[in-house]
């Protein structure tokens, strides 16, 4: 079973900054990349970012390049997701899972409760 605790959200103006963090156990994560998503009301939930345990390659979604930064810490079982200019489009829920960066798809079923992200303009 996976145990996955997303926190850090909050309110925020356009322009601000969130930092979210999210702590993993229960099954091995080290074989694959972890990686962020989120669901804003009313649409399907969608790719964020991602880093590679080895080597610490990062991916990111288009509409966040530039602005958000993923990085881990192995030795604490924890993702990283720094939110600069943020933008109202970011409101949503945040959740962290393990991924596949090549297709961009959550690799477990299990979710933990996400942690909300709301900017106002």
């Amino acid at each position: 079973q996976v145990q996955l605790v997303e926190s850090g959200g909050g309110l925020v103006q356009a322009g601000g900054s969130l930092r979210l963090t999210c702590a993993y156990s229960g099954r091995t994560f080290s074989n694959y990349a972890m990686g962020w998503f989120r669901q804003a009301p009313g649409k399907e939930r969608e790719f964020v970012a991602a880093i590679r345990w080895s080597g610490g390659r990062t991916y990111y979604a288009d509409s966040v390049k530039g602005r958000f930064t993923i990085t881990r810490d192995s030795t604490k079982n924890t993702v990283y997701l720094q939110m600069n200019s943020l933008k109202p489009e970011d409101t949503a829920v945040y959740y962290c899972n393990a991924v596949e960066p090549l297709n961009k798809r959550p690799i477990y079923d299990d979710w933990g409760q996400g942690t909300q992200v709301t900017v106002t303009s």
